[in-house]
């Protein structure tokens, strides 16, 4: 089953040379992040410098063909001016062609290499954005259970897809942009000084007044941005609030409130929004103004150099050309440095989840264990999330094989993490733990973990049929193994009566099904996996009587003739349990059957009658 997430808003992301950006993330150490990268572009050196070899040549080739292009103008121009004084003179239409000819070359060619420098750089991002992936999935996979516990999914996935994208993206367009952008200003530049020294001082200086004026408007729009993206956020956090608790905010009559508090969020929104896009629109229409009173200026000063036959007039019109390239590569040049800040340090974040501290390795004389009876000891164990804050301190417990040992107590009070602690998703700190008499430590991890069946409160299923979901607890599982499974978690009558059988879907939401139903097909799954040692969190909450007793069926058929910890919420469930451990602050304050228990009239008795008799611990 999918879990949804809600992912950070976007900001505006024009294309380079578009509209001015939102704020621009910066990396921590940007040496450090660029040379990270590096690593995973280093077996590409090749392709990468054959698609740099192409984006100069094919930015050379469109740079050439303007002045190629001003050679006809100016044969057109000339044989024009002939005529008028030689009437029987001839246009030079073959010398003409033959130079439109070469102009179409270049522009081909130009186009050519820009295909093969996309082709090849596209294989080249994708393949190094895969092996990225690979190797942060390859690292999720062995990060401790801490990692997850200090984290939300949501930003886990961020990193592992938005920020990935981000690479991918800024590896396809931006280095060679940026590369074609560089050669673009210098060409340019140079062809423009071959042409007229004068004209390129002319439109040299309308550069700062267009750079001026950009730094100012970058400066208005941040804050904009900004606030843009605070108000989104909230617009969409309270949209996907009301929506998720739509039944609860319709039982207590609050669509008019809730609706009033959208319109405030939304009319904020809308507040920023406006000037944000107004200020960052009004960048191109400025420098268009400015861009445009540089073409006048040069075509004044351009036809009064013709006129005085200083400068052919083709060489005016391929001078157009250039200025009109100008200004495009500087501006995209600055919006793709912007974008290399940002993938850097989206890279960063990708690299942190890469450095982080993985579950400790099992030793080279790990054993597996072939038969398991399922006894199971704690020995003085001490164990704490954080080095300042005490929670398990001097713990022992002796289970026998095929015992039953119910662990209760308050929110807090250490009763999951014992479960982790069986499971080695976090590592004790002093004592021991052992199975049949061996350290978990010296097991290897994924051997121990297939001892274990767990079902848990929360019922985990992923978007595929009820079969896979079955299956998932064993793998190769046979049909017959999953409808046996079925039968002995009572699922195997709801599961026919659905459309499909066990062909049936579960939708993202598993929402095709009921709670009950969600919790038996888990309790199949431990069925066919049949591990030696069960782990339960009572899971009958939320779902009506007959289905609570169709689970604690189910569960109690489950538990037979295993070693089993059960984790209990509802103390009549926990009545018949071999051992009650009632703990508190990471300590186990009381111990024994439920008679026994009842008898001391302690802390137990007191939670049991404070569910069944009204009273208050």
């Amino acid at each position: 089953m999918s879990e949804k997430i809600q992912r950070p808003a976007r900001g505006h992301r024009g294309g380079p040379g578009g509209p001015i950006r939102a704020a621009v993330e910066k990396p921590k150490d940007f040496k450090k992040a660029l040379k990270r990268l590096m690593i995973y572009l280093k077996p590409y050196m090749v392709p990468i410098i054959i698609v740099l070899a192409m984006a100069i040549a094919g930015t050379i080739f469109s740079i050439i063909a303007p002045k190629v292009l001003g050679k006809a103008t100016t044969k057109l121009f000339q044989g024009y001016m002939a005529k008028r004084i030689f009437p029987k003179a001839k246009i030079d239409l073959n010398g003409i062609l033959k130079i439109l000819i070469n102009v179409g070359i270049l522009y081909g060619l130009f186009a050519l290499f820009m295909y093969i420098q996309q082709y090849v750089m596209a294989g080249v991002s994708q393949k190094v954005v895969k092996k990225l992936r690979t190797d942060v999935m390859e690292k999720l996979s062995k990060l401790p259970l801490k990692f997850y516990d200090s984290r939300t999914h949501g930003e886990i996935l961020s990193r592992v897809t938005n920020d990935v994208d981000l690479i991918s993206n800024t590896l396809n367009q931006s280095l060679t942009q940026l590369i074609t952008s560089i050669v673009t200003i210098v060409g340019v530049i140079v062809m423009m000084l071959t042409i007229s020294p004068l004209l390129t001082l002319v439109t040299v200086v309308t550069l700062p007044i267009s750079v001026g004026f950009i730094v100012f408007i970058v400066k208005k729009s941040q804050k904009y941005f900004k606030n843009q993206q605070v108000y989104l956020g909230n617009v969409n956090g309270h949209v996907e609030e009301m929506f998720s608790g739509l039944v609860v905010v319709k039982a207590y009559n609050k669509e008019e409130e809730s609706i009033k508090k959208f319109e405030e969020y939304n009319q904020k929104l809308y507040d920023v929004a406006w000037k944000a896009q107004f200020v960052s629109g009004i960048t191109m229409p400025v420098m268009r103004f400015v861009g445009n009173l540089g073409y006048v200026i040069v075509s004044v000063v351009g036809g009064i150099m013709v006129t005085k036959k200083a400068i052919q007039l083709g060489d005016v019109q391929a001078f157009i050309q250039y200025a009109q390239q100008f200004n495009q590569p500087i501006s995209q040049v600055a919006n793709i440095m912007n974008m290399i800040q940002s993938t850097l340090a989206a890279a960063e974040r990708v690299f942190e989840i890469l450095d982080e501290e993985e579950e400790l390795p099992d030793p080279e004389d790990a054993i597996e264990l072939e038969k398991v009876d399922g006894n199971v000891k704690f020995e003085h164990v001490y164990f704490s999330y954080r080095e300042d804050k005490k929670l398990i301190e001097d713990l022992n417990i002796d289970v026998k094989s095929g015992q039953t040992v119910a662990i209760v107590g308050p929110t807090g009070a250490g009763k999951t993490t014992l479960v982790n602690l069986l499971m080695r998703f976090y590592e004790i700190q002093g004592g021991r733990i052992t199975v049949d008499g061996i350290d978990i430590r010296k097991i290897k991890r994924d051997n121990l973990r297939r001892t274990f069946g767990m079902v848990l409160q929360d019922t985990w299923l992923f978007n595929g049929t009820i079969r896979e979901n079955i299956a998932y607890g064993k793998e190769g599982a046979t049909e017959e193994e999953i409808i046996n499974a079925a039968k002995l978690a009572h699922a195997h009558h709801f599961i026919m009566a659905l459309p499909g059988g066990y062909d049936a879907v579960i939708n993202e939401d598993a929402n095709n099904i009921s709670q009950g139903e969600k919790q038996l097909i888990t309790i199949a799954r431990a069925f066919i996996a049949d591990p030696e040692i069960l782990i339960l969190d009572e899971a009958t909450s939320n779902v009506d009587t007959l289905t609570e007793k169709l689970i604690q069926k189910a569960m109690k058929r489950l538990m037979h003739s295993r070693t089993n910890f059960v984790i209990a919420h509802r103390l009549s469930t926990i009545r018949d349990a071999d051992i009650i451990l009632v703990m508190n602050e990471g300590q186990i304050i009381e111990k024994g059957t439920h008679d026994e228990l009842m008898k001391k009239n302690g802390f137990y008795a007191e939670l049991y009658k404070s569910q069944f008799l009204g009273a208050y611990v």
